[in-house]
Parts: structure tokens; sequence; C-alpha cells
């Protein structure tokens, strides 16, 4: 089984369809991706494009989130919306008897949104209470903190869910005005799977679109990191260190050697007890429980970060390790075994990445969305496996700009 992509025109739009039928279970799934319409579209007002998605799971206004939950539950109907840094996405899954009786509250949805004041109200003051909690949460206080430095000034500098003041100031005309501007052909991706064949998946998809806008296409901005170091204290009723670290990282989604960088952090950072940083931190110097660092790709924006725990009597020699193995990292390489046991794990773990149809129709859409040929993700293992040490090492000391550390800590010096 292999998802593939179709076309749908409407209106001159060639809107893409992703598709894999899979029969045995009477189930289809659809999703309704609109790319340039995440968090990165909130421009002047942080929390904008979530604050949209979560107005779409109020249901319409004709029925209200409360009738509207009820007419779904009646058959069994999953339909939901969210908003990710890039895009905003609708969801909907039923039995596949359902299917035509989904796609109606599916169109209801989209033409009928409940956007009144009164629900607004409701649902800011339940995100206003999880953003307050959050603010005990220091993993997301050091988190935010690494990010605001690392993206300083830009599109990405603030929170995607905003902040509670943020929250306090959006109106209904904002969330219209969003929905109707990202909510159009013009940025619209299907993904439809399950028992359902291409071209029936392509005439029910076709049906939904027309209840669309045409709209228009964006480009979507790449953000730089900012190139600097920095180091952020926030003082809190802690009684250990939240250590987060990051830098840039001068790959962009689609580049050639994209590949190199999967194994190089995986060792650094991402293997668990077999990586650098795990090594070093826990297993030798007992410094934490657990230390992780990755590289976060996208089309937007790529940067190197991390995070551990600690003592907070432990939290400068923490920093001063993170730096440390990371330097020797860069200007060293990394070993036969090292490389050998980070090929043997991206290899032999490939069948769980792809064992599900939505782990499937999410690698296409994957492939489709970064520009790459469908397939890439294979060819992509096919380099891993030749993937010669000389090689990685040189690539891994090319990238000196990871040394650039920010960190934003969290914790308690009168402690």
């Amino acid at each position: 089984m292999a998802s593939s992509i179709n076309y749908i025109t409407i209106e001159g739009v060639n809107v893409p369809l992703i598709h894999e039928e899979d029969n045995r279970l009477p189930m289809v799934s659809m999703q309704l991706v609109f790319k340039q319409s995440g968090s990165i579209e909130d421009k002047k007002i942080p929390g904008l494009a979530k604050m949209s998605a979560k107005m779409m799971n109020e249901g319409t206004s004709k029925l209200g989130s409360i009738g509207f939950a009820k007419v779904l539950d009646a058959k069994a109907v999953h339909l939901s919306a969210h908003a990710g840094t890039e895009t905003f996405v609708i969801e909907l899954s039923s039995l596949k008897e359902s299917f035509d009786y989904a796609l109606e509250k599916f169109e209801d949805l989209l033409t009928d949104p409940n956007l009144d004041t009164e629900t607004l109200d409701k649902v800011k003051a339940v995100t206003i209470g999880a953003l307050s909690r959050k603010e005990n949460d220091y993993d997301y206080v050091a988190d935010r903190a690494l990010k605001a430095e690392l993206f300083d000034g830009t599109l990405l500098e603030h929170p995607s869910n905003g902040t509670v003041d943020d929250v306090k100031r959006l109106t209904s005309y904002d969330i219209k005005h969003f929905l109707k501007e990202h909510l159009v052909l013009s940025k619209a991706v299907v993904v439809v799977g399950g028992d359902i064949s291409m071209s029936e998946a392509k005439e029910k998809a076709t049906a939904l679109l027309k209840t669309l806008s045409k709209g228009e296409e964006s480009v979507l901005p790449y953000v730089e990191v900012v190139k600097k170091s920095e180091r952020t204290v926030l003082e809190r009723d802690t009684e250990q260190a939240y250590v987060y670290f990051g830098s840039p990282y001068n790959i962009k989604v689609g580049d050639e050697d994209e590949y190199k960088a999967r194994v190089a952090t995986y060792i650094l950072g991402m293997g668990g007890f077999g990586s650098r940083l795990m090594e070093e931190i826990r297993v030798k110097r007992g410094l934490a429980y657990s230390a992780y660092a990755r590289v976060n790709a996208a089309r937007s924006n790529v940067y190197f970060s991390g995070y551990l725990q600690t003592k907070l009597e432990s939290q400068k020699e923490a920093e001063e390790t993170v730096k440390e193995v990371i330097s020797i990292f860069v200007k060293e390489g990394v070993t036969q075994a090292e490389l050998d046991q980070a090929r043997k794990f991206l290899l032999g773990s490939e069948p769980l990445r792809v064992e599900t149809l939505s782990q499937r129709l999410s690698r296409t859409f994957q492939e489709y969305y970064k520009g790459q040929e469908l397939g890439s993700s294979l060819k992509e293992l096919e380099k891993i496996k030749v993937l010669g040490l000389d090689d990685l090492n040189a690539y891994i000391k090319k990238h000196t700009e990871i040394n650039d550390l920010t960190f934003a800590i969290v914790t308690n010096s009168k402690t």
C-alpha cells in the first residue's frame, strides 16, 4: 500500500489530493490542510491562529457547541481543528456508512462556524486559565524564553498560544478575518484515507471544496535564528534548574544533506542512553536524569535545541558540560561505532514509522509539502545505509554554528 497524489481543479486552482485506500476497516478519514495559515500568520496578534482553531471546535452558530457535538456523537463522527506553526488543519473521521453525513456536518462547520461573542468569551476564559496554569510549568516557561531569545524581533518571537494579555484583546472580528483570509482554496490540501477509492475521494472532496472561496496563495516566510549567544535566567520558586539551550543550524528543509543532520543529531542528543549528551551528563557525571537535543526543521525555520533538568547546585556544571560536549562533537566528529549504532536504529525502526494509514498519509503529505518527490523518505534511508564516517564527520565539523548557544534557565538562586 502507498499513498498517491492527484489534483482537483476548482476556479482555476489545482488543489492537491493525497489519498490511500485501505479497506481492512470500514473507516474513512479526511484532513483539510491550509498552508501558510498557522501561528506564523498571527502577525500583530499572538495566539490568533490557535484561537481561531479553538473557535472552529465550537460547532455551528445554528446548533451551538453542545448541539453540534451531540449530532456528531450520534453517528460516531470526529471533527476537530488545530493550528500549528505553518498550517491550519481540520480533521474528519467516521465509519464509511456515516461518511456522507459527516461531510454534511463538515460543510456546515465551514459555512456557519459558531463565532459569536459569547462563545469567544467562553473559549478565551478557558484559554486564559490554561495559560495561567502554564506559568507553573517551568519546562514551558524555559522553552518559551529560549524561543523568544532565538527569534527575537521576528515573526516567531511570541508564544504560539499568545499570552494572557494577547488572548484578552482578541475579538470576534479578528477570528472572522483570519478564517476568511486563510480557509481558502488557494491554500488547501486534502488528505483522504481508508475504505474509499480515489475516484470517490475526489468526488467527495470536490463537493466540500466548493464551499470555500478562492482566496490568495501567499509565500511562507523563512525566519532566521538571531545570530547571537544569550543567557536568560528566570527566578522561580523551584527545587531544580530547568536548562534549555539552542542555536542556529544552517540547513533548510529539502537540502541534499538533510539526512546527515538526522544521523548527527541522533548521535549527539536523540539516541537516549547512547547519545553523547546523555552519556556525559547522566551516565558519567550524574547531573540529570535525562538530556536531549535535536534539530527542529520546518520550512519556515530551522534551529538546534535541547534541554535538561538538574539540581540547583549542579546548574552551572550542567551548562558547561553542554557547551563542552557540543564543542568536542563539532571539533572531533563521531566514531564508527556511533555511526553504526545510529544507522542500525534509523533503518531498523523504519517499519514502525509507516505501520499505520495515518503515518503513511502524513509522510506523503510531508514529502509533498517540502517540495520533494514521492518516495524521497525511502531514498533518504538508502543514503543513510551507505553513509561513510569521513563524509559524516566532514558534515559535522562544518556546522560550527551550533556552538553559538543561547541558554534560557529557570532556577532559584535563593535556595
